[in-house]
């Protein structure tokens, strides 16, 4: 691993999540909160401790994969280590485990939280929570990319580690570029989406946040009840529609600003991802409807909400659908289960990925059938190189296996199967309310700090894909190139 170049990524990830903490500063400052000093210690740190970081990173080197991996796992422990700072020295969550699962939870979208009490916690505090998930949401080494100075080829390797799917392409010849139109997509929907909340009746403080947290598919809000406590249809149907654009993948929708309309709508993987949406919704109304006599309309408006919200792994709720019948309740965590599009702001497995497995299912019983054909997988139209494969196989092996170690270590708490699968299950994917004990109106607060600890890093892990940070574990990183 090149340690110098390592470290200065590391020290312009600092100097970026200290800029990003003077907007929550400002707004303790104008607010008159007790979170004030919380803001301006941890930027400080931030600060002196990036620099630090940048000076023994002097120098230019190439960066290789190991370097980049290396880095996007480094940067995001990291972020989550200093952003739980705030939250302690503020006082608003005394204890650092607590801070670091809330901050993680933040950073990653997940939207579990350990606090039962929101609305009376600081402004600056608040909209730092917001502004964790609408930072994590794209990722922040995109931003890192997109605002320091250039790595070369080798900044397609952060691209890479840091981005959700099996494929990470750039849409313009250079990365940076590619960052900045990423990002751009990104703010225009946040702005779009801030605009449209408030013309709804809703302040401007409170659309902004759940705007950050909207577009990040993220989930934390503002209000105890989350979006329930607006108790308007315009609202709901609002965030129903940008938390589905949150989920398509984002060269999907850079395509339709350029008017490319056909090859959106034969992308296989939005294909995927509407059908089961729509099928999972319209599934959960008849069933509401049915077993609970819930009039169609309200079965609908609350189906569609709940099942985008799961699917795109934002986390927000309207209804408590612990409470739904079993059949609900089990579609809701296969949507949980599969996620959004690849190369989105959501977690899951992603459409991508069971197009694929689906795919190399069916080949392989062919090859049952027709031993001597040659049968080569395409995704919307293109050739899937072989080694694509092998690392979808990898992947959906090593969640499985994280998601059962992960659910067999909470499940020490006590608290039922439900829970503790549930819990790992929402923490991996990035999803935020589980079942039973951590429900959509419960949080993750009674959970040990043992339990909290290893969900931070499912979450980390659901968030980077696993491999980033799996291979800090490898001695062999860490040895000088």
């Amino acid at each position: 691993m090149n340690h110098k170049l390592v470290c200065k990524i590391l020290g312009y990830i600092l100097w970026i999540e200290a800029v990003c903490l003077l907007a929550p500063l400002g707004i303790a400052i104008f607010t008159g909160g007790s979170d004030v000093i919380g803001f301006a210690a941890t930027i400080a740190i931030c600060a002196v401790l990036g620099a630090v970081l940048s000076f023994l990173g002097r120098g230019h080197a190439r960066m290789q994969a190991r370097d980049g991996f290396a880095a996007v796992g480094l940067g995001w422990i990291g972020l989550s280590a200093f952003g739980a700072l705030p939250y302690c020295i503020s006082g608003a969550i005394p204890h650092y485990v607590d801070a670091f699962f809330e901050t993680v939870s933040g950073f990653t979208t997940t939207g579990a939280t350990i606090l039962s009490e929101i609305e009376s916690l600081p402004r600056g505090i608040l909209f730092w929570r917001a502004e964790t998930q609408w930072m994590g949401g794209m990722g922040v080494l995109v931003l890192t990319l997109a605002l320091m100075p250039k790595l070369g080829e080798g900044a397609l390797y952060l691209m890479q580690a840091e981005s959700p799917g099996p494929v990470v392409s750039k849409l313009v010849p250079k990365v940076g570029d590619t960052a900045k139109i990423l990002y751009g997509i990104y703010v225009g929907l946040t702005a779009a989406e801030t605009i449209c909340l408030c013309l709804a009746g809703m302040p401007l403080y409170e659309s902004l946040t759940h705007a950050f947290t909207t577009i990040s598919t993220g989930g934390f809000s503002v209000k105890n009840a989350s979006i329930a406590a607006y108790d308007s249809e315009i609202i709901n149907w609002i965030i129903i529609v940008f938390m589905f654009l949150s989920g398509i993948n984002f060269s999907l929708l850079y395509a339709s600003l350029h008017r490319k309309f056909k090859s959106v709508i034969k992308s296989e993987e939005l294909q995927l991802y509407t059908a089961l949406a729509v099928g999972a919704t319209l599934l959960i109304c008849l069933n509401l409807y049915i077993e609970f006599g819930t009039p169609l309309g309200k079965s609908f408006s609350e189906s569609a909400f709940q099942v985008v919200s799961i699917m795109t792994t934002t986390g927000y709720a309207t209804a408590d659908y612990a409470l739904w019948p079993s059949f609900a309740q089990t579609m809701l965590i296969l949507v949980m289960f599969v996620g959004a599009c690849a190369g989105s702001t959501a977690g899951g497995v992603k459409c991508s990925r069971i197009v694929l497995l689906f795919k190399a299912l069916r080949r392989e019983l062919r090859k049952v059938i027709h031993p001597r054909e040659v049968n080569v997988i395409r995704c919307d139209g293109r050739k899937v190189e072989e080694s694509t494969l092998y690392s979808v196989h990898i992947f959906f092996f090593a969640y499985v296996v994280i998601l059962l170690l992960g659910t067999l270590v909470v499940s020490w708490d006590n608290l039922g199967f439900d829970t503790a699968f549930s819990a790992t299950l929402t923490c991996l994917s990035n999803v935020g309310p589980g079942l039973a004990a951590v429900g959509p109106v419960e949080n993750f607060g009674m959970l040990s700090y043992v339990s909290k600890m290893v969900l931070s890093f499912a979450m980390l892990l659901g968030r980077l894909e696993i491999v980033p940070l799996l291979v800090l574990l490898f001695p062999s990183l860490w040895k000088k190139r």
